[in-house]
């Protein structure tokens, strides 16, 4: 399982994020909401039909939204759909962008009263965007998260490959000692 804690509500995990029984586990995304490729084609496909279904009734995601949707198949009760941004080295806003994905989809997570929250390395995969940078956003906007909704109990970064989840380690380990 390779899983580690740094608090009672933080985990890094290298489980299936498809097969996690939280409240809402994201999808990376691509625009469409329709399916694809990574992470994004592992949750259509273990949700099932009925999600494509659901997504073409969103009309789409603009990047660095999130919207909801019904867990389908899944163990997770919801799906949080996020677009990242495209890595087209870092002079075209993408941080802000990335930052803004992980903000919304926890804001709208905490508005539906969703406690625990599992998120894939957004970007990381065919958006390019660099693993410790991505990670140094993603532990940022949830660490802040965290200090200000109090009703989040749990947030799991689940990371694919090992150079992911050794980005975010050391990133977290880093965090844990300031």
């Amino acid at each position: 399982m390779n899983e580690t804690h740094w608090d009672s509500r933080l985990e890094l995990s290298r489980e299936d994020i498809t097969r996690l029984k939280v409240d809402a586990i994201v999808n990376a995304a691509n625009p469409s909401l329709l399916g694809g490729g990574g992470v994004d084609g592992a949750i259509h496909r273990a949700a099932g039909p009925g999600l494509l279904a659901e997504c073409r009734l969103l009309n789409g995601c603009p990047t660095g939204e999130a919207r909801l949707t019904s867990g389908h198949r899944l163990a997770a009760r919801h799906i949080i759909h996020t677009v990242g941004p495209v890595w087209r080295g870092g002079e075209s806003l993408e941080e802000m962008v990335l930052a803004d994905a992980y903000r919304n989809c926890l804001s709208l997570a905490v508005a539906r009263g969703l406690r625990s929250v599992a998120f894939p390395a957004i970007s990381t995969g065919a958006y390019g965007y660099p693993r410790e940078a991505a990670a140094r956003i993603a532990i940022e906007q949830t660490t802040l998260a965290l200090r200000v909704y109090p009703g989040l109990r749990r947030v799991i970064f689940v990371c694919f490959n090992e150079p992911t989840w050794l980005a975010y380690h050391d990133r977290l380990t880093g965090a844990a000692t300031r």
